[in-house]
């Protein structure tokens, strides 16, 4: 990342912007999720998809479920 702000681009620019601002917010009104818990059903359904991606595993191309389930015209 550049130095200055006067080097930065405009994308580092609204990258960085972007993280203060969620900060600040996370700061003023906290973590809305914090508190909530998740099913074990879920969690070891995440924890498999976690392993299975850190295999280099993938699941279906976004494109083909999209087409088997209908959701184009």
């Amino acid at each position: 990342m550049a130095h200055t702000i006067a080097q930065m681009t405009k994308n580092e620019l609204s990258e960085m912007i972007s993280a203060i601002v969620e900060k600040k917010l996370l700061e003023f009104i906290g973590d809305p999720d914090e508190d909530l818990s998740i099913k074990k059903s879920l969690y070891n359904r995440l924890l498999r998809q976690k392993k299975a991606v850190a295999k280099g595993e993938r699941g279906e191309c976004f494109e083909d479920v999209v087409q088997r389930l209908g959701l184009i015209d």
